[in-house]
């Protein structure tokens, strides 16, 4: 089958969602902090650039582009050229946003970025960088399910159809024998796709049992009295897993490339300080989700979220292929051709010039 024809219907209308639905998703949203002001004097566009445009979720899953954002690191790799942030709820809206060429890099999560990639028959996009691990959690009503094998004939919400967390939580209940419909969610467990933004509201309804979530959504359940029934780390080798990841048009990276050299340094430089700063880190990323919410979280759902995530340079390339299996068997994707969806080398030259050791692509990159 050929690669453009490899994401099954139900994945692909995820994939092509129209553009009012993106614009309900936070499609284009700015955010308030603006780059032009934080351009040092006597600073130099890269590349001739005007600006670069950057997409990322207000997760803390995405703590590597809100802290950089909000410390101003990626400002200051780029000079001159501004940065142009724009916030999204959901993956399969970054990936069309940057199909359209409405942003040029973006932090998103493994699904979206596989199924973008082989829906354009590996045409649209590369992964250049890794930025998380972990920050996933099933949480339930305890009233409800005092057991994983109690999950059975309840209501589980994903954040949305064929979404990183959807995939998980589909191939989990495989694994328990469970049969479900991935296009429709019904089966022996009822899964919900339910935007993080309302998964509390509709938990606290009593819609919902419980909801298979990235932080800080997870978080916020047990505040309103949730239990962390699993925690996803504890499904892989060594707890790591790819959550986030850094994706960029090919036709940039092709075009600009000393500009995504900049924005990869910038997330190195990112990750290197929120992990020798943890408390000041999680504080900034709070604080940008304040400016674009209106809202900060509070430290009984701050604290907690931000200890499970481990934010890394490395991509975990071999998660991401385990991954793309788990859709497989979920039925939301055939199996997929992923050679060439990495290009880290432009990742590599900058760790080589930090002294850090390389990153592999698990045979995944470009030849």
């Amino acid at each position: 089958m050929p690669a453009t024809s490899v994401v099954r219907r139900s994945l692909a209308v995820v994939a092509a969602l129209p553009l009012f639905t993106l614009a309900a998703c936070g499609y284009g949203s700015q955010a308030e902090d603006d780059g032009a002001a934080k351009v040092a004097a006597g600073a130099k566009k890269i590349d001739g650039l005007d600006s670069v445009k950057i997409g990322y979720f207000g997760n803390l899953t995405h703590g590597t582009a809100l802290v950089g954002m909000e410390k101003g690191f990626f400002q200051k790799e780029l000079g001159a050229t501004e940065v142009e942030p724009a916030v999204f709820n959901a993956g399969p809206s970054e990936i069309e946003a940057l199909n359209s060429g409405s942003i040029d890099i973006g932090w998103i999560g493994p699904s979206p970025a596989i199924n973008g990639y082989t829906k354009s028959g590996g045409k649209n996009l590369r992964i250049i960088g890794g930025s998380a691990s972990g920050g996933v959690k099933l949480v339930v009503n305890p009233d409800k399910i005092k057991s994983l094998k109690d999950v059975k004939g309840k209501r589980i919400a994903t954040p949305q159809l064929g979404n990183t967390q959807d995939v998980a939580f589909l191939n989990w209940a495989a694994e328990q024998g469970w049969k479900v419909d991935p296009q429709s969610g019904k089966g022996d467990v009822t899964v919900v796709r339910s935007d993080n933004k309302v998964t509390p509201d509709a938990f606290k309804a009593g819609s919902i049992d419980g909801a298979w979530v990235p932080e800080p959504t997870a978080s916020k359940l047990v505040a309103e009295g949730g239990k962390e029934l699993l925690d996803e780390a504890t499904l892989w080798p060594d707890k790591k897993f790819v959550i986030t990841n850094i994706i960029v048009r090919q036709e940039f990276l092709q075009k600009h490339p000393k500009v995504v050299e900049a924005v990869l340094k910038a997330s190195v430089t990112t990750n290197k300080w929120i992990n020798a700063n943890p408390d000041a880190a999680k504080e900034a990323a709070n604080k940008l989700l304040e400016k674009e919410t209106g809202k900060a979280l509070p430290a009984e759902v701050l604290d907690p979220a931000w200890k499970s995530i481990r934010f890394t340079d490395d991509p975990l390339a071999s998660t991401l292929n385990t991954e793309a299996e788990h859709a497989v068997k979920a039925g939301l994707l055939e199996k997929p051709d992923l050679q060439g969806i990495y290009d880290l080398a432009p990742l590599n030259k900058v760790l080589k010039a930090e002294g850090a050791p390389a990153v592999d692509d698990a045979g995944l990159g470009v030849k």
